[in-house]
């Protein structure tokens, strides 16, 4: 066993106490529903189960993280936002998915490492953490030893982060917005911005010096930013505050933005981004010194959330 695994097994062992007593008092998220999950169902719409929508070797990530091989994606269902345009709303608004047990998960993980996974990433795990937490420790034990990548829409809160320090090894987060009128526009939460500047700033502390094995990152922070239509001014405060404050991580801009959901009829959002925000968005991140990775103008729709398949539709060898 690699002595990163023996020291991850470790730090869980230390930590899953205090992250199993939130599933009888949750607080695991911003939304502080301090309610039991083995009987009721916060704002997450989850309880004690865990629910998966689909599990892949997804080549629709960044390009260090999928190589040639593909990113070990899992996808959870539930979310503790409620984003008008969410392409994944399948599962993270309708619920979508398969209960799973944290061996079956643990197993899981093993399946798409033996399948040539170069990482483990957790799409919107934070309602999950305590039983995600459980099957990483069994994961370990038997052999696990590629990257964790933390796939979160940076709605979190800073002391769960920390809590995962020694144990995530790539965060890949969301900047959504940077004010709270955006915020509430397109998620309908004011607080958003407040909650998500503090853990990107958590998360750089953690894994501010990207590690690289050739072109395939093995830690640190990728930061994701989606252009959105009627936001390009949110989109350039969004850069210069990463610029100014977590200058060593590295940035994905996106341009996929389609109107998904409940989007369509919103006054701002209901449309795609135009050719000229995207160019003042893409024109400003050049002028910077940010390193990352720039999403060509409306690229194809076919690695989006409503195009996956479900996990009985997918074979992991």
């Amino acid at each position: 066993m690699k002595s990163n695994a023996l020291k991850k097994i470790e730090t869980i062992k230390k930590i899953l106490p205090y992250f199993k007593s939130h599933l009888t008092n949750c607080q695991l998220c911003p939304r502080n529903c301090r309610i039991n999950r083995e009987k009721q169902k916060g704002f997450c719409k989850m309880g004690d189960e865990v629910i998966i929508y689909t599990a892949l070797l997804h080549k629709g990530e960044e390009p260090a993280l999928v190589g040639d091989r593909g990113s070990g994606t899992v996808f959870f269902s539930g979310c503790n936002l409620r984003c008008i345009y969410c392409q994944n709303y399948k599962f993270s608004h309708l619920l979508k998915g398969k209960s799973i047990t944290t061996d079956d998960l643990a197993r899981l993980f093993l399946r798409l490492q033996k399948s040539g996974a170069l990482n483990i990433n957790l799409v919107t795990p934070t309602h999950f953490l305590p039983q995600i937490l459980e099957s990483l420790l069994i994961a370990f034990k038997k052999g696990l030893n590629i990257p964790i990548v933390y796939n979160s829409s940076g709605y979190e809160k800073k002391e769960i982060i920390q809590k995962l320090d020694k144990i995530v090894d790539i965060y890949l987060v969301d900047m959504k917005y940077y004010s709270k009128e955006a915020s509430i526009a397109g998620s309908k939460t004011a607080d958003y911005p407040l909650y998500n500047k503090e853990v990107v700033l958590e998360m750089y502390k953690q894994k501010s010096q990207p590690l690289w094995e050739g072109k395939i990152l093995k830690e640190g922070l990728i930061i994701r930013h989606l252009i959105l239509p009627g936001l390009f001014e949110e989109s350039i405060k969004v850069i210069k505050w990463i610029e100014e404050n977590v200058h060593l991580a590295l940035v994905s801009l996106m341009s996929q933005y389609r109107p998904y959901f409940k989007a369509e009829k919103h006054p701002l959002l209901g449309r795609i981004i135009s050719y000229q925000e995207y160019e003042k968005v893409k024109s400003y991140l050049e002028n910077t010194h940010l390193e990352g990775w720039i999403q060509e103008f409306l690229p194809p729709q076919d690695l989006a959330g409503p195009y996956l398949l479900p996990l009985d539709r997918v074979k992991i060898l």
